[in-house]
């Protein structure tokens, strides 16, 4: 099953367009982890075109709150519908769970030891001073951190997370995570 794991940085913030819709907010960068040969690799706004054939042949796209947040922002700039391909949000398995939403950083910390290497917010100035670099280097640091929850979580049915200094395991049923989704026809289609 070949999963593309992605993440994208956006050129400004909610505050900027005066909206909540995600939709309003322009893409920087875009990084992806592909499956098929372990590879990472980054999208400028200007190379998008060269994104869509790898996700048109995932199987899954896997995020941490992709449904609500960067697949919006991505099928605004897609000539099809990315809602069509499978998708595996792992913020939201975890907010079905608990009823809440979680940080990819708090669960990354607590059930992997790994922290975020900064935030949107650090991107967006990045992008503003021109620091392209910077921003990859953090966008593919979030993919990595979200590809090793998305393994971890296969491996182990849950994720972990600090409720008050006490670690509680949030059970994750994955049975269906890697079963493909049949699809008849091209992304590309608007229908």
């Amino acid at each position: 099953m070949r999963k593309i794991t992605f993440d994208i940085e956006t050129k400004n913030l909610f505050q900027d367009v005066g909206s909540n819709n995600p939709t309003d907010l322009d893409i920087s960068v875009v990084c992806i982890h592909d499956s098929s040969d372990d590879s990472y690799s980054s999208f400028l706004e200007g190379d998008l075109k060269k994104l869509w054939p790898i996700i048109e042949r995932a199987d899954m796209l896997v995020s941490w709150n992709g449904d609500h947040f960067d697949i919006p922002i991505l099928n605004k700039y897609y000539s099809g519908d990315l809602t069509k391909i499978k998708s595996l949000d792992l913020m939201r398995e975890v907010q079905n769970v608990l009823g809440r939403r979680l940080k990819l950083d708090s669960v990354g910390k607590t059930t992997l030891g790994k922290n975020k290497s900064g935030n949107g917010l650090d991107a967006v100035e990045w992008w503003k001073n021109g620091e392209i670099d910077k921003i990859i280097k953090y966008c593919i640091e979030d993919v990595r951190l979200t590809k090793d929850l998305y393994d971890f979580a296969i491996t182990n049915g849950h994720l972990k997370f600090s409720d008050f200094g006490n670690i509680k395991e949030i059970k994750l049923d994955t049975t269906e995570w890697e079963v493909p989704q049949s699809a008849t026809m091209t992304y590309t289609l608007p229908f």
